[in-house]
C-alpha cells in the first residue's frame, strides 16, 4: 500500500487522471469499432407496407433467422444490406408482399374439388382485382390502389347484354396528369374483355373525381386531350426559345410565353380531274360494205309465177349498186384522282412574348448598375425568335420582344451548384461515418495533449542534479563515486606482499564491490525516494 502511495505521489494526480481518461477513450473507441463491425449494416427491405404484409414478412424473416428492424409504425422493415437482394427474391417466390391484395395465387391456395361455379366466379373477380391493383401500384407516383370490377353475366335467352365497368381508388404522391389518368383507364380496359376506357371511373384518396367513367363524356375527354396537346406544344416551344436565349443573354435572364391556337378538325378531300387536252387514241375500228341489187337472174319469184307474166320481165329489172364505210375510234382521256387528308393539330395562329433583362456592370464601388440593351440587340433577338418558332405572317402570327429590367436580378450561380440543396440531408450511413471520424479525432487530440505534450515538455526541460551520497562509494573497476556525486578515477594500490599483482587486484576488486553493494543497500534503505530518482535517471541516460 505504501509503495502504491509512493507511486501515486511520484507520478502525480493530473497525470494519473489524464492516463485514465486516455485509457477510457481508447477502450470506448475500440469497443465502438468492435460493436460497429459486429452489428450488420441495415437497409430498407420494403417500405410503405400494410400491417398484413409486415406481419407475413416478419414471420418469414424469423423463420429464416435473419436479423431485422422495424421502423415507423411497422410499415418499414430493415435487414442487413448484403441480404436484401436474396430476401426479395425469396419473398417474391412466396408471393410477398401482397400489398393487401389477393392475386391469382388464390387458386393455388384453395382446392377446386367441390367448389361451385359461384365460388369460382367470385375468386376469378378477386384475382383480377388483385392483379390489376398490383400493376397500378407499381407505377411511379402511385402508392396504393384498390380496384372494383363489375362483370355482368349474360343470361340465357336474353339478347341484351350489360357492359362491364370498373372503379379505382388511388393513393398518389402529388397530382396525376391527364395522360397518366388515361393510361390507367386504358390499362384496366385492356385487361377486361368488353370493357372500354370510358367505363372506368377513378377517384383519389382525397375524394377527387379524376375520371367519371359514365361512358357518355366523350366530348369532355376530347376537350381534355386537345387542351393537353396544346399545352404540350406551348411548353416545347417555350423551352426551345428559352434554351436558345440562355446562351445569349444568360440563364434566367429571359422569360418566354407562347400562346398557340391549334386546329383539331380532321378533313378528307377527294378530287377526280379529267384533262381534255391529254387524249390518246386507244383503238380504231373500220368497216366497209358494198350493196348490189338487179333482175331476178333466173330466180323463181312470185311475180314470175303469176299467170300472164312475161318471161323477160325478170331480165329487164333495174340494177342498183352502193358502197358504205363505217369507222369507230376510241380515245383515252387522262384522269387524276387525288385524296387529301388533313390531320388534327395544325397551327392556326401563334403568339410569342419575350421579355429580356438588360446588362449589369460594376461601377467600381461594389454596386451593380443596370444598362438596357440596344435596339440592334433587341432586333437580332426578335429575328432569332421568329426563326425558332416558325413565324408565318400569312397565319397572322405575332412575336414581340421587349427589353425590361427584372424586379429581382437573377443570381448567376456557377454551373453545377444547387442553391436549394439541404445542408442537413444526411443519411444514416453519413451520420455513422461522421461519428466515427469525430471519435477518432477526439482520441487523437487526447493523445496529443495528454500523452505527447507531457513527454515533449519533459524532454525539453533541463535535468536536475541527483542527490549526492553521504560517502564516497566505489563503482567497480571504472571509478569511485565521490561525496559530490562525481565519479573519480580509481587509485590502484601496490600490493604489499609477494602475491602476484593480478591475484591481489582481483581480491581487492571483489572486496571493493562487496563493500559498495553493502553501502548502496544501506543508502537505499535509508533514502528510498532519492534512490529511486537516481535509478530512474540512470535508466533514462542509458536509454
Amino acid at each position: 500500500m505504501e509503495s502504491l502511495n509512493n507511486l501515486i505521489n511520484r507520478i502525480g494526480l493530473p497525470r494519473i487522471a489524464a492516463m485514465a481518461l486516455v485509457a477510457v477513450l481508447m477502450l470506448g473507441f475500440f469497443g465502438f469499432l468492435i460493436m460497429r463491425s459486429q452489428s450488420p449494416n441495415l437497409a430498407p427491405l420494403y417500405s410503405g407496407l400494410s400491417l398484413e404484409d409486415s406481419s407475413a414478412i416478419v414471420t418469414e424473416l424469423q423463420t429464416l433467422n435473419i436479423p431485422y428492424e422495424l421502423r415507423g409504425e411497422g410499415d418499414t422493415i430493415l435487414i442487413p444490406r448484403d441480404q436484401i437482394t436474396t430476401m426479395r427474391m425469396t419473398l417474391a417466390g412466396e408471393g410477398l408482399p401482397t400489398r393487401g391484395q389477393v392475386g391469382y395465387e388464390i387458386f393455388d391456395q384453395q382446392s377446386t374439388l367441390g367448389a361451385t361455379s359461384f365460388v369460382q366466379n367470385i375468386n376469378n373477380v378477386r384475382a383480377l382485382e388483385g392483379e390489376l391493383a398490383r400493376t397500378i401500384g407499381s407505377l411511379n407516383r402511385i402508392t396504393g390502389a384498390r380496384v372494383h370490377l363489375v362483370l355482368p353475366e349474360r343470361e340465357l335467352f336474353r339478347r341484351e347484354r350489360k357492359d362491364p365497368s370498373a372503379s379505382i381508388v388511388l393513393t398518389t404522391r402529388g397530382e396525376l396528369s391527364t395522360g397518366e389518368i388515361r393510361a390507367i383507364q386504358h390499362l384496366v380496359a385492356s385487361a377486361i374483355e368488353g370493357l372500354t376506357p370510358s367505363r372506368v371511373s377513378i377517384v383519389d384518396d382525397q375524394g377527387n373525381l379524376l375520371a367519371s367513367g359514365t361512358g357518355e363524356d366523350v366530348a369532355g375527354v376530347m376537350t381534355a386531350q386537345n387542351d393537353e396537346r396544346t399545352l404540350g406544344f406551348e411548353n416545347r416551344m417555350r423551352t426551345r426559345v428559352e434554351d436558345m436565349l440562355a446562351n445569349i443573354v444568360g440563364a434566367g435572364r429571359a422569360r418566354v410565353e407562347v400562346a398557340a391556337e391549334l386546329d383539331f378538325n380532321r378533313s378528307t378531300t377527294t378530287q377526280e380531274l379529267f384533262d381534255p387536252e391529254s387524249q390518246v387514241v386507244r383503238s380504231t375500228q373500220t368497216r366497209e360494205s358494198e350493196n348490189l341489187s338487179g333482175g331476178n337472174n333466173g330466180q323463181v319469184t312470185v311475180a314470175n309465177e303469176l299467170p300472164g307474166a312475161s318471161q323477160n320481165n325478170g331480165a329487164a329489172g333495174v340494177t342498183e349498186q352502193g358502197t358504205s364505210t363505217e369507222e369507230v375510234i376510241n380515245y383515252e382521256i387522262s384522269k387524276t384522282t387525288q385524296t387529301d387528308v388533313t390531320e388534327a393539330g395544325s397551327i392556326k395562329r401563334l403568339s410569342v412574348a419575350v421579355v429580356v433583362d438588360g446588362t449589369y456592370a460594376d461601377d467600381g464601388a461594389g454596386n451593380m448598375t443596370y444598362t438596357p440593351r440596344s435596339a440592334d440587340e433587341v432586333a437580332q433577338i426578335l429575328t432569332l425568335v421568329r426563326s425558332a418558332v416558325g413565324y408565318s405572317a400569312e397565319r397572322g402570327d405575332t412575336v414581340e420582344v421587349v427589353n425590361m429590367q427584372f424586379a429581382e436580378r437573377p443570381d448567376l450561380a456557377p454551373l453545377g451548384t444547387e442553391a436549394e440543396a439541404g445542408l442537413l440531408d444526411f443519411t444514416r450511413d453519413d451520420i455513422m461515418n461522421g461519428a466515427e471520424m469525430a471519435v477518432t479525432l477526439l482520441i487523437a487530440l487526447a493523445l496529443v495533449f495528454f500523452v505527447m505534450r507531457p513527454l515533449l515538455k519533459k524532454a525539453l526541460t533541463p535535468e536536475t542534479q541527483p542527490l549526492a551520497l553521504p560517502h564516497a562509494a566505489e563503482l567497480g573497476h571504472h571509478g569511485v563515486l565521490g561525496a559530490n556525486g562525481q565519479v573519480v578515477p580509481e587509485i590502484e594500490e601496490t600490493p604489499r606482499d609477494k602475491t602476484p599483482a593480478w591475484v591481489a587486484s582481483a581480491k581487492s576488486m571483489g572486496e571493493t564491490q562487496l563493500q559498495t553493494l553493502k553501502t548502496v543497500g544501506t543508502l537505499v534503505e535509508e533514502n528510498p525516494k532519492q534512490a529511486a530518482l537516481i535509478v530512474r535517471d540512470w535508466l533514462g541516460n542509458a536509454a
